[in-house]
């Protein structure tokens, strides 16, 4: 028989024996979904003005701000689905092995996956928010014609509930993420670049409080060489595949 990678089976061990696992996560994870991230080789701010998304720009700019977030959002993203890394963080949050999901994305897709624990810290793309009323809508309640939607209660201008530029991360995903960290005994860095602030705190308040840190990523992060106690470097679905089989082999 094949012995299993140290790595991985250290990984395995490490987070099975965890009593407060954190899973962290950015846009590496959903890139297996066929979701580019926002900066960098492929990103969507290489086809799109980052403007479009400041929030100040999107209030005096409606209909052209709009027309650029249907694009990115609601066109080109509607037809992705979870991978197998979201589906094993589902798994292991049914089986109370992770406690907390905090993640970066606002893809919606560890929701889809099944995961229920999740805090979103940037918001999510598939809920929007009257400006005038805070009234909120699902996505799926809309077809986004030509024009700009507008909230059917006020007649206000709805945005997606994510964060904007120019935008303070929301208090109560804030408060849940700062104590998820700072409770954490093991923290799962999954596709995080670590470049994205004030997000990128949290890893290092979990660091800094004792936890065992776990990167997966498929190149060396900001986080690596600074808090990083095991890096694993490849695709997420097939590394969190590879864990859960290990520590599926392991049970009593």
């Amino acid at each position: 028989m094949q012995k299993p990678n140290p790595f991985l089976a250290e990984a395995a061990l490490r987070i099975k024996s965890a009593k407060h696992a954190v899973a962290f996560t950015g846009a590496g994870i959903s890139a297996e979904s066929g979701i580019p991230p926002f900066r960098g080789e492929g990103g969507i701010w290489n086809t799109y003005d980052p403007i479009v998304l400041d929030i100040r720009y999107f209030i005096n700019n409606y209909e052209a701000s709009w027309k650029a977030i249907k694009a990115i959002f609601y066109d080109f993203l509607s037809d992705k689905y979870p991978n197998n890394a979201h589906k094993t963080l589902a798994t292991w949050e049914l089986e109370g092995i992770i406690q907390t999901i905090i993640t970066q994305n606002i893809d919606n897709l560890h929701q889809e996956a099944g995961c229920i624990k999740v805090i979103e810290y940037h918001g999510n793309a598939q809920r929007l928010i009257c400006l005038d009323c805070q009234n909120y809508f699902e996505v799926k309640q809309w077809v986004f014609h030509a024009k700009a939607p507008r909230c059917p209660k006020c007649n206000g201008k709805l945005k997606p509930d994510f964060i904007f530029f120019g935008e303070r991360i929301p208090e109560q995903a804030s408060f849940k993420a700062l104590e998820a960290a700072e409770n954490s005994d093991l923290m799962l860095l999954i596709g995080a670049s670590g470049e994205v602030s004030p997000a990128n705190q949290l890893p290092m308040i979990a660091a800094r409080n004792g936890a065992y840190i776990i990167e997966v990523n498929t190149e060396k992060t900001l986080f690596t060489s600074s808090i990083v106690d095991l890096a694993l470097r490849g695709s997420s679905a097939k590394i969190l595949h590879q864990i859960a089989e290990l520590m599926n082999d392991t049970k009593e």
